[in-house]
């Protein structure tokens, strides 16, 4: 039942036909593109994209279904399907086996003290407080990105990567980019003293002008009558707890006499907050003029209102579906801009996501699937109990570490245990609570003993040697652990994995639906190969078979 299962969450958009062009003549092998704009909606599974295509604007989305190349089966390799993880493989076309992007957070190996996937207390934010755990350099990232590749081969390109969350400007941006992000206390978007000690003039310029607060008392509305969304969960769902969530809704407390930093932090859940870092592209385009010289530059752009959309109300809901014609109009209005300055026949799009969504918990059971909720803390808890009574006092596992039980290397060699011997009884432990299945310890990670296994070779990809803990696990599908979150993400499962790969660019990308299945990491190879440079050095993906420009 379970493979039936998975395997029907595949074929999303199977109905729809692909484009041919059989008459078509084979042109002749274009220059690089002046500016490749990488695209990724945080949270978009692909079954999204095509869910709604008749509501669709003729340009937005519709540029690429229509008159690009598209990948109706792409997915992500690894288990842990997480912001972090996916961001990191987006452009160096490598897993978190080797980026050692493991999730958004972990904890370190040997002292079990918290880390952040972009954090690095080196540098701090420019003009703005900075935390022990935000996010500020690509520190964490062991490999390199293409516009690494990019501009050690051509030194005069730029690579701008711009984002609501920091991990999805600093992940992209690799080691020698330049990483803006959304500032939550202010409204304005910031960089971080790892990449400069001062801003440009456009930046402060577009800071100065306070764009955030045209929004202040907005409203979100529903860009269709409500017939139109009879398709998705109505509004105000039980299950959203008690805050609710509906349209129209507003951008500000009722207490609120002017925009302050709770009005600003809520901007990102919703549209407001993706048209404002769409409006930073703008500037930087303008600011750095990219894509106005010989050299090709990279424009990395991370839309993150719709992860926050989907925690909070699920991708099924009404909410979710007119996001997602939101992000379609102010993409095709984005996309309209490029044509003006950079010129139609310029620059090539790929728009992907870090992530997909699995349904809400609640919405999962009433479609007849067994789902449920773990709760994190009180599972840990039992784990342990069961541990001290085989070995001894002590706190066996000193927490999850992304998604793996991380041991007290300190407490196993004090206690002379065998550290395969304990992880082998916290799998079994484990495996005996509710909502899990499936966990392998280190020791059958690094030797590949169980590939033949469902779902270990995804696992194995998700985990990093030095980076990871002792144990790693993955929850049953439909599952998820208890939190504040109405829905969420994170397994390898197809509703998570499954996300668009969208490309788009006349003198480079002929048009069509492709259906032979492909995977995020094959994107930076394939940019790469449009660029004309070699794809990073540990990348694990083979260029995209996208269909070919043609000449009538």
């Amino acid at each position: 039942m379970a493979a039936r299962l998975l395997a029907s969450l595949c074929l999303v958009g199977a109905a729809l036909a692909p484009v041919a062009a059989a008459d078509a003549k084979p042109q002749p092998k274009a220059k690089p593109p002046k500016l490749i704009v990488f695209m990724a909606i945080d949270g978009l599974p692909q079954r999204q994209v095509l869910a709604y295509q008749d509501q669709l604007v003729p340009d937005g989305f519709n540029r690429f279904l229509q008159r690009g190349s598209w990948f109706a089966n792409a997915h992500y390799g690894h288990a842990h399907t997480v912001t972090g993880a996916g961001h990191a493989t987006m452009l160096t076309g490598a897993y978190p086996h080797r980026t050692g992007i493991i999730s958004n957070e972990w904890r370190d190996a040997l002292t079990g003290a918290r880390e952040y996937c972009a954090g690095d207390t080196t540098a701090t934010y420019i003009g703005h407080p900075t935390n022990p755990l935000d996010g500020t350099s690509p520190k964490n990232l062991k490999v390199e990105t293409v516009g690494d590749v990019l501009r050690r081969a051509h030194p005069r390109s730029k690579v701008i990567a711009i984002s609501g969350k920091d991990r999805g400007a600093i992940l992209p941006a690799g080691k020698t980019g330049t990483a803006y992000m959304y500032m939550g206390s202010t409204g304005q978007f910031a960089s971080t003293t790892y990449y400069m000690q001062e801003h440009p003039a456009w930046v402060t310029t577009f800071n100065s002008a306070k764009p955030a607060d045209r929004y202040f008392r907005s409203e979100w509305k529903a860009v269709l009558p409500e017939a139109a969304y009879a398709r998705s969960v109505a509004d105000n769902q039980p299950w959203f707890g008690p805050a609710g969530g509906g349209l129209p809704m507003r951008y500000s407390a009722a207490e609120d006499a002017e925009p302050g930093p709770n009005f600003y932090g809520g901007l990102l859940r919703g549209p407001f907050g993706d048209a404002l870092t769409l409006d930073f592209a703008r500037a930087a385009l303008a600011g750095e003029q990219l894509g106005q010289d010989s050299a090709p530059d990279i424009l990395s752009i991370s839309l993150s209102g719709h992860d926050y959309v989907n925690h909070a109300f699920s991708a099924e809901s009404r909410l979710s579906h007119d996001h997602v014609l939101h992000l379609d109009r102010l993409l095709q209005s984005f996309w309209h801009d490029l044509d003006a300055k950079v010129g139609k026949d310029q620059y090539v799009v790929v728009l992907t996501a870090d992530h997909g969504f699995a349904p809400a918990v609640e919405h999962s059971a009433s479609q007849g699937h067994a789902s449920g909720k773990v709760d994190g803390v009180q599972s840990l808890a039992r784990i342990n109990q069961g541990l001290e009574a085989q070995f001894g006092p002590g706190k066996w596992v000193m927490g999850n570490s992304g998604s793996t039980l991380l041991l007290d290397k300190q407490l196993l060699a004090s206690k002379g245990q065998d550290a395969n011997t304990v992880a082998e009884a916290a799998r079994t432990l484990l495996l005996a609570e509710p909502g899990f299945a499936a966990a392998y310890t280190r020791a059958e990670l690094l030797s590949g003993s169980r590939d033949s296994e469902p779902l270990f070779a995804q696992m194995r990809k998700s985990w990093h040697a030095d980076v990871s803990g002792d144990v790693q696990y993955v929850l049953k599908p439909y599952w998820m652990f208890a939190g504040r979150a109405v829905a969420t993400h994170g397994s390898p499962y197809a509703y998570d994995t499954h996300v668009p790969i969208l490309t788009y660019g006349p003198a480079w990308i002929g048009k069509g639906r492709v259906d032979t299945r492909v995977e995020v990491v094959d994107i930076a190879p394939t940019l790469a190969g449009l660029l004309g440079i070699a794809p990073p050095a540990t990348s694990e993906g083979k260029p995209l078979p996208v269909a070919k420009p043609v000449r009538r």
